[in-house]
């Protein structure tokens, strides 16, 4: 785990750079990162994943699954 500023630690997932698939928008792509945020008080999990063509989005971790 490394620490990136005062706001994010970055999480060393296993499924990065693996394909995986965002269940809430049906979107598939790359895990590139999972981040742990700050929010309202509390660390919430935050993935981001990018599309073949280069998009990036964020979701729930929860949200993945891996792609095989």
């Amino acid at each position: 785990m490394s620490t990136v500023g005062s706001f994010f630690r970055e999480d060393d997932h296993p499924w990065l750079q693996c394909a995986v698939r965002d269940v809430a928008s049906r979107g598939e792509g790359t895990l590139t990162a999972v981040v742990h945020e700050q929010h309202k008080g509390r660390t919430v999990r935050v993935a981001h994943v990018r599309a073949a063509g280069g998009v990036e989005w964020t979701t729930a971790v929860d949200n993945l699954q891996l792609l095989r």
